[in-house]
């Protein structure tokens, strides 16, 4: 039913919601959130201070209420009006971010020559590692028995 056919008293009396979706009905198209907002509060006559306090009510309720659909980039319509395979097509796709492909590429490149091991790198790290062995071995030949021997006098003069 036409928002025409009520009057002003009627209008009055009816919540946003109601108007909304006579709105929508009227225009048979989805509008801006925006746009339906300010249809409401011209014929609900808020002033701009109501308008602020309403605002964010109004949001909520077009989201809890099941007869609304929002498409994306702040538009809304009927549900009624979309058999769910065609609201997933009509959603507003957001435009991706392009990204950088060639600096990424660069950054790979010098990661891939780090992590290229020959078989001579390998050899050195092998020698490497038996060099270490045998400094440990002698480390622990060097140390004699008597040393680990505390005399208990030390012990109590360190105390």
């Amino acid at each position: 039913m036409s928002l025409n056919k009520y009057s002003h008293e009627e209008l009055q009396e009816m919540s946003m919601i109601e108007i909304a979706s006579k709105i929508l009905f009227d225009e048979k198209k989805a509008i801006n959130f925006r746009d339906i907002f300010d249809k409401i509060a011209e014929i609900k006559g808020f002033s701009d201070s109501e308008k602020e306090n309403k605002i964010s009510q109004f949001y909520t309720d077009m989201n809890v209420d099941g007869r609304f659909l929002t498409l994306g980039s702040s538009m809304w319509g009927l549900k009624r009006w979309y058999p769910v395979e065609q609201a997933q097509e009509d959603l507003t796709e957001v435009p991706k971010k392009k990204r950088v492909k060639k600096k990424k590429a660069a950054e790979v490149d010098e990661v891939d020559e780090e992590l290229d091991i020959t078989d001579a790198d390998i050899d050195e790290i092998v020698d490497d590692f038996d060099e270490e062995e045998d400094f440990d071995e002698d480390f622990d030949e060097e140390i004699d028995d008597e040393e680990l021997v505390v005399d208990e006098d030390e012990l109590d003069k360190e105390k």
